[in-house]
């Protein structure tokens, strides 16, 4: 009975013993699970980073992934590691420390079978190959990849690497069909930039074959997605690219726009301090992978210390000292060269958009002086028929001839009005315009502009007030001529979409220091106002809103450019603010000189007075 009794105590125990020993493995199982998707979390990261050609915060998030691998001795997350770090050094043209670690990735395939890491580790052998324009070679290794591996993602990489060789080679037929079986690829985590590589190679090549507008288009499609997902290399070769295409097909101010795209992201994609964060974090994590090297020798050292084997510590020794030496030795020596290649793609880059910054301003300067020839050419007969359809009214024609005649003035008109617009606009953007410094009485321009837009005014049943602070000196130093060209076009903006309603002009002091004297300026209707989505584009050229209110009010949509123009020469900024079927009002300040010192003319008048004449004799001479 107690032999029993005992025997069943005996398996309870053991039966408690086998359940925690389940338990404790299965969490170890499911720690396990977490921190292999924490690895893959990592290279997610790493993989989005350097696509946006964030290389630092790539190579952290591989660092991290890693540390993660080391931890739970997963020797193939380990290789892929080792794989992703090479790309990345690759990318910052450490080919050295590419190799680095694609000897590493090599070293653990030898011990283990693991066919994905055998296939990247042939694709990462022919981009090698392929900067060192062994083209053919490329591709063979490429081949061999593809019979290793069937992931999606590395397939798609391989077509473009592919792609990227044929277009070296002027395999043109063989380069296009890999481009464009990337431009809609299903890749779930590197669609959108295997398709912005693709339009850039597709860009390349049409310009290669002289094709520029298919180049063009490639080559906006590119940019399109690079600025969209801000794939910042892609940005620059982009607009690279368009800079170039559109000189060759004249087009001079896309051109000069994507000239200008270039200068802007030059800083951000090529500065110092970016290449300066970039090669800090890769010698860190560079570094901090020869500590761990030495921690783990150091390690190994301990052991055979341990078992007193002191001719192993000894060579062990020696050899991680060799091996460390030799590795910062010539991690140095490349580092400087590759400094001095990096140096000298800076020049030349900057020598190139130098040059392509001259190509376009020559080419803005010959917009510049082809429209300003061809104005003035038009303004003579334009003038002798406005002229004459002037005099003809005149002579009494019949009514069918008198309204032929009216419409023939009202087009000759508004045709001179434009011409005049665009020389007026031409000669700003070419800085032939200078404002003056004259004195002038500011209430005397502001009222001689409302008098002449008055039968305007009422044309329109619109009344036309005028504002003014009497606290203005009436003596100011500026441009009377242009203030009366930037209130003329407000003014008359205002009344052509104000009809029955009221506009007001406004002048008021804002400050007045000695003579510094800030004025506040404001035009405010009660008209059809402006929508705004409009509001932002207002101010540019042929610009009206809408193509509706372009065809039922007319106008060339120049005035409010001119005006954004005009006070761009006092150093001032147009403002807005406007709501639908509401009204519009648009203010701007100017700081002026006040000259109270100068003594008004005093007017002379002759007072009438009685003479007496009698007395007086008349002489006949």
């Amino acid at each position: 009975m107690n032999l029993d009794f005992l025997h069943i105590g005996l398996k309870r125990i053991l039966s408690i013993f086998v359940l925690i020993w389940v338990v404790q493995n299965a969490q170890a199982q499911d720690s396990l699970v977490v921190e292999n998707s924490d690895v893959r979390i990592y290279f997610e990261e790493a993989r989005a980073f350097r696509n946006r050609d964030q290389t630092d915060l790539a190579l952290e998030a591989l660092e991290k992934a890693s540390k993660v691998a080391e931890k739970n001795e997963d020797v193939k997350a380990l290789i892929d590691c080792y794989h992703k770090f090479a790309l990345v050094y690759l990318k910052l043209k450490k080919e050295e420390t590419t190799y680095f670690y694609w000897d590493r990735a090599k070293a653990l395939l030898k011990d283990i079978e693991y066919p994905y890491g055998n296939a990247m580790q042939k694709y990462i052998e022919a981009i090698l190959l392929f900067h060192d324009e062994k083209n053919f070679q490329a591709i063979f290794m490429l081949n061999e990849a593809k019979q290793l591996n069937n992931d999606r993602n590395f397939f798609n990489n391989i077509l473009l690497a592919e792609g990227n060789i044929y277009l070296k080679l002027e395999k043109y037929d063989s380069a296009t069909k890999n481009f464009n079986s990337l431009i809609i690829n299903t890749d779930i985590y590197e669609s959108d930039y295997l398709a912005t590589r693709a339009y850039l190679g597709l860009a390349k090549l049409n310009l290669a074959t002289e094709k520029f507008e298919q180049s063009a288009e490639n080559g906006e499609n590119a940019l399109k997605l690079a600025k969209k997902n801000k794939f910042f290399k892609e940005i620059w070769e982009a607009n690279e690219m368009l800079t170039t295409v559109y000189e060759r097909l004249g087009k001079y101010d896309k051109s000069l726009a994507n000239n200008k795209d270039l200068l802007q992201i030059r800083d951000s994609l090529f500065n110092i301090a970016k290449m300066k964060t970039e090669a800090k974090t890769a010698e860190k994590i560079q570094f901090d992978f020869m500590s761990d090297e030495i921690k783990r020798q150091e390690q190994k050292i301990e052991e055979l210390n341990e078992s007193k084997n002191k001719s192993d510590i000894t060579i062990i020794l020696t050899s991680a000292l060799l091996i460390i030496i030799t590795l910062l030795a010539v991690s140095l020596f490349r580092n400087n060269q590759i400094k001095l290649k990096t140096n000298d793609l800076l020049q030349t880059k900057n020598n190139e958009l130098k040059a392509a910054r001259d190509a376009a301003v020559n080419a803005m300067e010959a917009k510049t002086n082809f429209l300003s020839t061809v104005s003035h050419e038009l303004r003579t007969p334009l003038y002798a028929v406005t002229g004459l359809t002037h005099l003809l009214l005149e002579e009494n024609p019949s009514k069918g001839q008198k309204e032929h005649l009216k419409a023939l003035k009202f087009s000759g008109d508004y045709l001179l009005n434009f011409i005049n617009d665009i020389l007026q606009i031409n000669k700003i953007d070419a800085d032939k315009l200078e404002p003056l410094n004259v004195e002038f009485n500011l209430k005397k321009v502001l009222q001689e502009v409302i008098d002449s837009l008055k039968q305007g005014a009422q044309a329109n049943n619109t009344t036309l007030i005028l504002d003014y602070d009497t606290k203005i000196p009436y003596h100011l130093m500026s441009d009377p001529l242009k203030l009366s060209q930037i209130f003329l076009n407000l003014v008359g903006n205002a009344l052509k979409f104000t009809k029955g309603g009221e506009v007001k002009v406004t002048a008021k002091l804002m400050k007045k220091d000695d003579e510094d004297v800030t004025l506040y300026f404001e035009v405010k209707d009660n008209g059809i106002g402006i929508a705004k989505e409009q509001q932002q584009n207002i101010f540019d050229g042929f610009e009206q809103g809408s193509i509706q209110i372009n065809r039922e009010y007319g106008g060339t949509g120049l005035g409010l450019t001119i005006v954004k123009s005009l006070l761009g020469l006092f150093e001032s900024k147009i403002e807005l603010e406007s709501e639908l079927g509401v009204g519009s009002t648009f203010f701007f300040q100017l700081e002026m000189k006040g000259k109270d010192s100068i003594v008004d003319d005093i007017p002379f008048e002759v007072t009438p007075q009685d003479f007496k004449f009698k007395g007086l004799k008349y002489f006949n001479c």
